[in-house]
């Protein structure tokens, strides 16, 4: 998969793609693939894709890949919120939330809504700064890789 991942962006370099442009891509596809709203980030990356002038491929595939993290952040995303906003801490798990939704979207969203909306304040803090050093820390290699690829 690296190497197919790796193939793809020296495709991209071939067409004039800059490794800056590669290093947002890359960013913006991991941070918005940890929005704190499970099934959201496909349509986000690929809004900012679109906006931005980015690869969607790029874009996608980092989307994938940081699906793990995504589950692992969303608890804590949450839980920031509640703390950030003072609200006592609800009951959470991600079994159980996914049932809950299962059993009666509506009622999820009514229960839920608030305590997402807290998460997704929480990672409008954080995902500037993550973004930015992810974009920072991949410079340098996808610079490497470009004068290879070149």
């Amino acid at each position: 998969m690296i190497a197919r991942a790796v193939g793809v962006i020296v495709r991209q370099f071939k067409q004039g793609v800059t490794p800056e442009q590669v290093a947002l891509t890359i960013a913006l596809g991991f941070v918005i693939g940890v929005f704190p709203i499970l099934g959201a980030t496909t349509i986000l990356c690929g809004i900012a894709a679109a906006v931005l002038g980015l690869n969607q491929s790029i874009i996608q595939l980092v989307n994938y890949v940081a699906y793990p993290a995504q589950l692992v952040a969303l608890i804590p995303f949450y839980r920031a919120g509640e703390s950030l906003f003072r609200q006592p801490h609800l009951p959470l798990s991600i079994p159980m939330l996914m049932d809950r939704f299962r059993d009666d979207a509506g009622k999820f969203f009514s229960d839920f809504g608030i305590v997402a909306v807290e998460g997704i304040v929480v990672w409008c803090l954080i995902a500037p700064i993550v973004a930015a050093a992810i974009y920072y820390i991949t410079r340098p290699p996808l610079r490497a890789l470009a004068r290879r690829a070149a």
